[in-house]
């Protein structure tokens, strides 16, 4: 099944679940935020978040918000937004709350059509029913992650974190939150098996924190080393 979607290049990575605040104020998403607002009660106000490849975003304060100029090029496989909250500011931009609904794939790109970004996307199976092999990756990975989590944080922290017991969603929550790279939780993003989704979280967890317990010698603090999760734009 496809659909067409309002595209918004970012340098980050969403997934579903996740809730993902942006700050508006260049004119073309400005125009995609007021779109979203005058649909009909009861259609879906979601648009696409596809990270970027290569371009003026991925440098950091290129471009200003997809308003720079020459070649960007989208990863395929993204997460639709669900606009949940909207606030307008006296300036005419906005600030907004949106939250990781459904994956796709990127089948062709509309730079004509509208003031942003368009896109023909194909919609990306999710895994339906319980999986066995899914649940007890799942019981490692959480045990992985908290151990991981001690490693980033100051020992007198409580990890407190009640983490999800559906696989799933335990995969999409320790892709977007590990400090993992766009690259990383790209690939992860596009993986269509939660199991399989699981399994690579437990090896890039597992390389994350054996460099962790190396450098805990380095007289920085230890947040410094990792990269942040999603921003807002």
């Amino acid at each position: 099944m496809t659909a067409r979607l309002p595209v918004f290049p970012l340098a980050t990575v969403l997934f579903p679940g996740l809730v993902l605040p942006l700050h508006i104020f260049e004119e073309r998403y400005r125009a995609l935020v007021r779109h979203l607002l005058e649909l009909p009660e009861g259609a879906p106000r979601e648009f696409g978040v596809v990270a970027i490849r290569s371009g003026w975003e991925v440098a950091p304060d290129a471009g200003r918000a997809a308003g720079g100029t020459g070649e960007v090029t989208l990863h395929e496989v993204g997460c639709t937004a669900e606009l949940r909250q909207v606030t307008e500011l006296a300036d005419g931009g906005f600030d907004i709350v949106t939250v990781g609904r459904r994956r796709f794939q990127v089948t062709e790109v509309d730079e004509h059509s509208a003031p942003y970004l368009t896109a023909q996307v194909r919609w990306l199976p999710e895994p339906s029913g319980p999986d066995e092999t899914a649940s007890q990756l799942a019981a490692r990975v959480i045990a992985v992650f908290r151990q991981y989590l001690g490693l980033i944080r100051d020992e007198a922290d409580q990890l407190t974190e009640q983490l999800p017991e559906d696989p799933t969603v335990l995969s999409h929550l320790v892709a977007a939150t590990a400090a993992l790279t766009v690259a990383d939780r790209q690939r992860l993003l596009a993986i269509d098996d939660t199991a399989t989704r699981l399994r690579a979280e437990l090896r890039l967890l597992n390389r994350e924190a054996a460099l962790l317990r190396r450098v805990r010698a380095v007289p920085v603090p230890l947040t410094e080393l990792a990269t942040a999760p999603p921003a807002p734009n």
